[in-house]
């Protein structure tokens, strides 16, 4: 092995000094690697390799040109020079040296190279002895990776069961194209971070072929305790890092090794690698594993000693990634926790759990536990019955009954899907929630005490002591969190909540309802106000709630939506009854942009645009956008654009109008709407209930599976708008609650280009974490794109493939990415007929410099 080579360093000569050669990763795989950790064997593609390469290429000035005056905020734009960059980086040809050092070094891993003062005359024989060529990963690891300074880390392409020379060379020419994803450009700019002041190595690590793998915390990544924590999944770990299965979660007490907790789910896929191809598939996990627990006792504990050395090795907690292979731990990766802040909370003694059997069962709508008091409401006249701490029960909330639930420690509803009033209200302010018991109201009764767990749906009899958690408690450290190219926008409801959640990793909030203030803090019909000459009431409050919020997370945009409430709630409130018709379809009635245009109502539209322009011009805060809901037609959105102008609203560079994506004819008029808005935003609670003529709020259509925004009918939907908004050049972004339930949902969204994704503030931190794992994952199907476009072979979206035979039209989103080299059509198998492998011949010189060059584009092994 040559030593100190200046492209290749092996494990053994590095430790977590060597960012600048060997980034991040590589820096602390080869400490562990020195300090005796089971790390499997491996080396790295120095930093200096990637330098020279772009620099000898000629594509550092290249690149450079390209990111001249790119604004990032344009996200086509951003995707199109994101996709320039890498495709050169890929086509490039790699000078002759470099990929001779690489292949060597390979080589040598597999115990298969030929001695330096061999003879070049013996050296093909030598080549020859042997076909036992080693699988590995490989794995980007930035200079800039795993720094407290900056979060980079994860945002490069890791590729597995990679076999042969020329894949492993071209795995490292892809991983140095992965710098430049529209993610990690977008996090350099936004954070003046030099493109060229960042460079990457490769890590080239011998693949742990894995029976069981998953990760682990040396400590609690929110508060901190003492407690190690373990998630498993049957196969590569990969699974479990992407977060497309339910792990087994175990908790081990960090002095005792004690195993406090195990949490068995039963996992029905896995990935492995196929034992004729070598290629990483995804298979069924053999029916006496799927409900088995995945680690033995005592692999949990043996891996939760080696995961305290590791923490003890560097003083600090630590997130790291394992698997066991044949009985054998091994450690792939290990970096600082960034999610624990020094003031943050302190750790629990333990959680308590409620006693007995339940005696309910609904739908879990909103995590957590809350124990109390029983309060049934029947109506908006009993809600002074709730005192702090009790648990709401009843039929069904409404907007009346929200300053009443921020007392509850819990709700419990008879009616209600996961899209109900009950259900997007609890999870926004932080309260558990039960919806769809059907029968709640009639088995509890007033001042029974009960214990509700919002994550299982169950309700319990007897109180549960809880730790009561104070607001700086909830969100008492800062998440580094990983960048996307698909924004993350949060979801809110009742503004003081914003001081919870304004350092969670949002990019902006992407839905703030101004019925929560209407309700909670104005609770008068704004008819009536202005009968009475109070409008300064309506204009006053609103002003407050909505300053409150675009004030604590600015200069981060805050899309305020227009009132939204339907007539039998703006009936309950004070004075409404005179104002409002009875409607036997409220939920389809006079709601949303209708009442705008409408004489009855348009006088109070106009004192909600008063609001909007007074918190922008007054209090300075122009992050404030708006957002029309419940859009029908188009006349009605130029009458309404035609109201706020005449407000001093008018669309512009910094002010932004957006229309809700919630009924059919938005959809199929995309094109002409497009027009008349800055973007659109899909509701999808409404746009399903339309498509499919499901009422949203019936407990027992959605028990029977008919309210699922996961049907092809409005994933179909969905893709056309976004389609067209694209072809439009306008964005598209989701605001229902689909994303903040289905995991799987947020990969299709991400998959068809959507640009931001709006949820709930409890799913925000697993939400960015989804889309930057399935992003990753996404990068090689554009390599394999790119190859069809050389070689004329249609493109198909996976998602429309399943429903039509035409080609789908790309959408101008670059981040369509695979995680596993072998996903490229026709990269080398093991099963593959090899030509006899001869020494690398140099090919004529292209240049007047030293060195010589490899054209990939003239290789079909990618």
């Amino acid at each position: 092995m040559t030593q100190n080579s200046k492209y290749i360093r092996w494990f053994k000569e590095l430790n977590k000094d060597s960012l600048d050669v060997a980034g991040g990763k590589g820096a602390n795989l080869g400490e562990m690697y020195n300090k005796g950790f089971p790390i499997p064997p491996g080396f790295v593609v120095t930093a200096d390799a990637y330098w020279d390469f772009i620099i000898s290429t000629d594509l550092k000035s290249h690149i450079t040109d390209i990111l001249e005056g790119l604004d990032v905020n344009d996200n086509v734009k951003l995707q199109d020079v994101a996709n320039q960059i890498q495709k050169s980086i890929i086509k490039q040809k790699m000078p002759i040296e470099l990929k001779r050092q690489i292949v060597k070094a390979y080589l040598d891993m597999s115990g298969r190279a030929p001695e330096l003062n061999v003879p070049d005359s013996k050296k093909p024989d030598l080549l020859k002895m042997s076909r036992d060529k080693q699988f590995i990963a490989v794995r980007s690891s930035a200079t800039a990776e795993d720094l407290p300074e900056a979060s980079f880390a994860g945002q490069q392409a890791t590729f597995l069961n990679i076999k042969g020379d020329e894949a492993v060379a071209k795995a490292v020419q892809a991983c140095w194209a992965s710098l430049f994803t529209s993610r990690a450009i977008f996090y350099r700019e936004t954070n003046n971070f030099p493109h060229m002041k960042v460079k990457i190595a490769v890590v080239v690590q011998k693949m742990v072929d894995a029976e069981k793998a998953g990760v682990a915390f040396s400590s609690d990544p929110s508060t901190g305790a003492p407690e190690i924590m373990i998630e498993a999944g049957w196969g590569l770990g990969d699974t479990v890092v992407a977060g497309e299965i339910n792990p087994d979660r175990y908790l081990v007490d960090k002095n005792s090794f004690e195993i406090t907790t195990k949490e068995i789910k039963k996992q029905t896929k896995m990935k492995i690698k196929d034992p004729l191809t070598g290629k990483t598939i995804v298979t069924e996990v053999p029916d006496k594993k799927k409900e088995a627990q995945i680690m033995t006792d005592e692999e949990i504990i043996e891996l939760s000693k080696m995961i305290k050395k590791i923490d003890e090795h560097y003083q600090k907690p630590q997130d790291i990634e394992w698997a066991i292979e044949r009985g054998r731990i091994y450690i792939v990766q290990s970096r600082a926790i960034t999610t624990i802040k020094k003031d943050g909370p302190k750790p629990k003694e333990g959680a308590a759990k409620p006693q007995g059997d339940p005696v309910l069962k609904g739908l879990g709508a909103s995590p957590g536990m809350g124990s109390g008091i029983v309060k049934l409401i029947k109506d908006k006249s009993e809600l002074e019955r709730v005192k702090q701490g009790d648990v709401i029960v009843t039929k069904m909330t409404d907007p009346d009954m929200v300053p009443a639930m921020k007392r509850a420690a819990a709700i419990v509803t008879d009616e209600g899907g996961m899209t109900c009033h009950a259900a997007i209200v609890s999870r926004e302010m932080g309260i558990p929630a039960i919806v769809g018991t059907e029968k709640a109201t009639t088995t509890l009764k007033d001042n029974d005490e009960i214990t509700a767990d919002g994550t299982s749906g169950f309700v319990y009899m007897g109180l549960t002591k809880i730790e009561e958690k104070k607001p700086e408690q909830e969100i008492g450290f800062h998440y580094e969190a990983p960048v996307t190219a698909t924004r993350v926008y949060m979801n809110l409801g009742a503004p003081e909540k914003i001081d919870e959640y304004k350092n969670l990793p949002f990019d902006g909030i992407g839905l703030m309802r101004e019925e929560f203030i209407v309700a909670s803090e104005i609770g008068e019909h704004p008819n009536a106000l202005i009968e009475k000459g109070e409008e300064s009431k309506f204009v006053d409050k609103l002003i407050e709630g909505v300053t409150k919020v675009a004030s604590a997370v600015n200069p981060r945009p805050v899309i305020l939506r227009f009132s939204d409430f339907k007539t039998n709630e703006y009936h309950d409130l004070k004075g409404g009854d005179k104002f409002e018709p009875k409607e036997n379809n409220p939920m389809i009635g006079w709601r949303g942009c209708s009442r705008y245009i409408s004489s009855e109502f348009e006088k109070a539209f106009r004192l909600e645009c008063e609001v909007v322009r007074k918190v922008r011009t007054e209090k300075n805060l122009l992050n404030l956008w708006v957002m029309l809901p419940f859009v029908r037609n188009t006349w009605e959105v130029k009458k309404i654009l035609q109201i706020m102008k005449e407000e001093g609203l008018e669309r512009s560079k910094n002010f932004k109008v957006l229309l809700m994506a919630e009924v059919p004819s938005i959809i199929f008029l995309a094109d002409e709407f497009a027009k008349l808005c800055d973007g659109f935003s899909i509701g999808s609670n409404d746009l399903t209930q339309l498509v499919l003529g499901v009422d949203r709020d019936s407990a027992k259509l959605a028990k029977m599976g008919y309210f699922d925004e996961r049907n092809l009918a409005v994933k179909r939907a969905i893709e056309y708008l976004v389609k067209k908004a694209h072809e439009n050049g306008v964005p598209v972004g989701i605001c229902g609650q689909a994303p903040s339930v289905f995991p799987d949902f947020t990969e299709f969204l991400v998959d068809i280009g959507i640009d931001s994704i709006s949820v709930s503030p409890d799913v925000v931190v697993k939400t960015r974490s989804i889309i930057a794992s399935f992003e990753r994952k996404m990068l090689l199907e554009k390599v394999r794109n790119i190859e069809r476009e050389v070689e004329g072979i249609p493109k198909m979206g996976k998602y429309i493939e399943a429903y039509t035979s035409e080609p789908k039209k790309e959408v101008p989103k670059f981040e369509e990415k695979s995680e596993t080299f072998d996903e490229i059509p026709d990269f080398k198998g093991e099963d593959e007929e090899e030509s006899p492998e001869e020494p690398l011949e140099e090919k004529p010189k292209e240049k007047s410099d030293d060195l010589e060059y490899f054209d990939f584009s003239e290789l079909n092994d990618i």
